[in-house]
């Protein structure tokens, strides 16, 4: 009896997949900026001003 010559398939691939956690970092820059805002508030300065006045009554024109 004959026996015939096999055939050979090409090879069937089954994956089995897995997962592994990998941590990945993320940059977020966080800039503080200390921000200084101007207000003009008044202030009022007071010049002080001496006078020298000469007061004269006159001649007197009668007698204590």
């Amino acid at each position: 009896m004959f026996c015939p010559k096999p055939v050979i398939c090409p090879p069937c691939f089954v994956m089995h997949d897995c997962f592994i956690p990998r941590e990945v970092p993320y940059i977020h820059p966080v800039v503080h900026v200390n921000r200084y805002n101007i207000v003009n508030v008044p202030r009022h300065i007071y010049a002080p001003v001496t006078q020298n006045m000469v007061v004269d009554p006159g001649y007197p024109d009668k007698c204590c």
